[in-house]
């Protein structure tokens, strides 16, 4: 098996879950390797991407690489992909992945399959497509197969080994560097995981009733270390803020545990959380179409329900 290339996802020199996950699935097509684009690679974040498997780690540190947006990355990997020539190239389905995906397909002349749920040997991809009515299996047939993985896709497995730390450097064009990043502002984070890489999202929607209504759904998600989300009639009412959408036209996000309270399901709210390993759906409405997504659901005020969950899962923490 050839080698499969694994752009890192980090964050302030933090490798996030999401590349973990990619290098798992690396692992089961090939020999993983991961890259490391721009500065801020530290003997921590070696260490991670070590522990679950990658073989060598490229790095190219200059700091161009994060002083430009995506267009440099790009080319980092099409260079990579031109001296290397791996057997796939595997892209967290983030904005700046797939862009980095897309301008690098277009370099290469090569294939690409966006927002995988699943990859195996071949590589042939899981893809749940047309609002999420089909599920499909695509593979690429032209060029190096360029992949982006839906975050919380699949559970990591640790496959601890010593990578070989290998530093590149790439002259980057013109073109690549139009672009700059003139400043950068942290965003205001709280205790709860970030909503795409949480393994449990605990949602409300319209049935929360307003803004104040949704006090029981961050009081369940604190309860389980959860994130929480809202669907599109909530944000769109000011209940909660927009970046907490969840759908079509929000977030799409794949933990292995969904808890949607007081939402309908909507085709558009669906496209977005149902290839969540386990559904858990709390609705007064028996009718409510996101019953048939449901594993496990409860026909009942929400209001009445899950803080008498909140409270057995604080029992049980205790």
């Amino acid at each position: 098996m050839g080698e499969v290339l694994v752009l890192v996802e980090q964050s302030g020199g933090v490798v996030k879950k999401v590349t973990t996950e990619l290098l798992t699935l690396a692992r089961s097509l090939g020999e993983a390797s991961a890259v490391w684009a721009g500065p801020g690679l530290g003997d921590d974040a070696l260490a991670v991407l070590g522990e679950y498997g990658a073989a060598t780690v490229y790095v190219a540190g200059d700091a161009a690489l994060a002083d430009h947006p995506v267009a440099p990355v790009a080319e980092l990997l099409a260079q990579l992909v031109a001296e290397k020539s791996p057997a796939a190239v595997l892209v967290a389905s983030t904005a700046d992945g797939k862009e980095a995906a897309g301008r690098l397909a277009v370099r290469t002349g090569s294939g690409i399959i966006t927002d995988a749920v699943g990859v195996a040997p071949g590589p042939a991809c899981t893809q749940s497509v047309f609002g999420g009515s089909t599920v499909v299996t695509s593979s690429v047939t032209r060029g190096t197969p360029i992949i982006t993985v839906r975050p919380n896709s699949i559970a990591p497995e640790a496959a601890p080994a010593s990578p070989a730390r290998v530093e590149v450097t790439v002259a980057l064009s013109d073109a690549a560097t139009k672009a700059t990043v003139t400043g950068r502002t942290a965003a205001t984070k709280g205790g709860r995981p970030e909503l795409t890489e949480a393994a449990i999202v605990v949602s409300g929607g319209r049935g929360v009733g307003g803004a104040e209504g949704f006090a029981v759904i961050e009081a369940l998600a604190d309860a389980l270390g959860a994130a929480v989300g809202a669907s599109r009639a909530a944000t769109d009412a000011g209940w909660y803020p927009h970046q907490y959408q969840v759908g079509q036209t929000g977030k799409t996000v794949s933990p292995q545990l969904y808890i949607a309270n007081g939402i309908s399901g909507a085709i558009q709210h669906r496209a977005g959380m149902q290839t969540s390993k386990t559904i858990v759906v709390v609705n007064k409405d028996a009718e409510a179409p996101i019953f048939e997504l449901a594993d496990f659901g409860v026909v009942g005020d929400l209001f009445q329900v899950v803080p008498q969950l909140t409270d057995e899962i604080a029992k049980r923490a205790q």
